[in-house]
């Protein structure tokens, strides 16, 4: 027997909706291929990129300095908190500038990301068989996911971005002298010869610390958007074991509607809670590079 035809319907639905829409029309085989697009991640992060600029751009053309509409005071209200978390994080005012609109835009754009983990997993796959797509394996379309977060390359691409701003305003504020010097006598510091034996660990330690903060920045993103996106998947096996009118059925269809709501709920939070701390880790990032050790 093949191993194709030990895989239960159930575990071919859940890995049928991990597949990506992307160049070489299967899984990935490999965890870093860099010559795999994934067409659907890249679709739908610029789509919600684009629908975040749209409504920002819409509020500051709105506003007015009378009473401010809800979309002007809700905005307002979240670039008076993206403000204040910048200004006691940031200490160069010439630096907000650039930092705490990035960080306004992070914010929002992540959290129009992660809400696409609320539409159900099935309802574009319906959409594209409707328009006559995605019938067979080998059509456009017949792998598809939704949740861009949910793909790694999205949150360590963007992680990678926030580092190279490390790597920026630590070169603008301490000058590309100050920047390589801190990197070989921090976080031992040393003088004479021990400085000299010491510097090849502090560049080390230095590197190790660069790609810790890269990694668990994009991981933890990625991590947690990956595994809200498998209970939705488990929860929408509950309403695929319907069989009729008949007890099982009746209460996997409950069961199905009162987890689906449930965990629907408790995500909304988990939404929000990591675009923050994506939004914050970029603040306190680019916050530490303006520091010397």
């Amino acid at each position: 027997m093949s191993a194709s035809s030990d895989v239960t319907p159930q575990a071919s639905y859940i890995q049928h909706h991990l597949v990506h829409y992307n160049n070489i029309g299967e899984k990935q085989g490999l965890i870093a291929d860099f010559s795999v697009i994934n067409y659907d991640s890249i679709f739908w992060s610029i789509l919600t990129g684009v629908v975040a600029l749209f409504f920002m751009v819409l509020a500051a053309r709105r506003s007015t300095a009378g009473v401010p509409g809800r979309l002007q005071a809700f905005v307002e209200m979240l670039v008076d908190m993206v403000d204040n978390q910048a200004r006691s994080i940031v200490p160069s005012a010439e630096s907000r500038k650039f930092v705490s609109p990035l960080a306004m835009t992070v914010f929002a754009w992540i959290v129009l990301m992660n809400c696409l983990d609320f539409i159900p997993v099935d309802l574009p796959h319906v959409v594209f068989h409707a328009l006559g797509f995605g019938h067979e394996p080998k059509d456009a379309l017949y792998y598809h996911r939704i949740l861009p977060t949910a793909d790694l390359n999205i949150p360590m691409g963007m992680s990678l971005g926030v580092l190279l701003l490390m790597f920026y305003y630590g070169i603008k504020i301490k000058h590309p002298g100050g920047f390589v010097k801190e990197l070989f006598t921090a976080p031992f510091h040393a003088h004479g010869f021990a400085a000299i034996l010491l510097a090849p660990a502090n560049f080390a330690l230095n590197m190790v610390e660069f790609a810790a903060k890269s990694v668990s920045m994009g991981m933890r993103l990625f991590g947690n958007m990956f595994a809200g996106e498998l209970v939705f998947m488990l929860i929408a096996l509950l309403g695929g074991a319907w069989t009729g009118w008949n007890a099982m059925s009746v209460g996997l269809g409950i069961g199905h509607l009162l987890a689906g709501s449930i965990w629907a709920i408790f995500h909304i939070l988990i939404v929000l809670l990591q675009a923050f701390i994506f939004m914050m880790l970029t603040l306190v990032y680019i916050g530490q590079s303006h520091e010397g050790h």
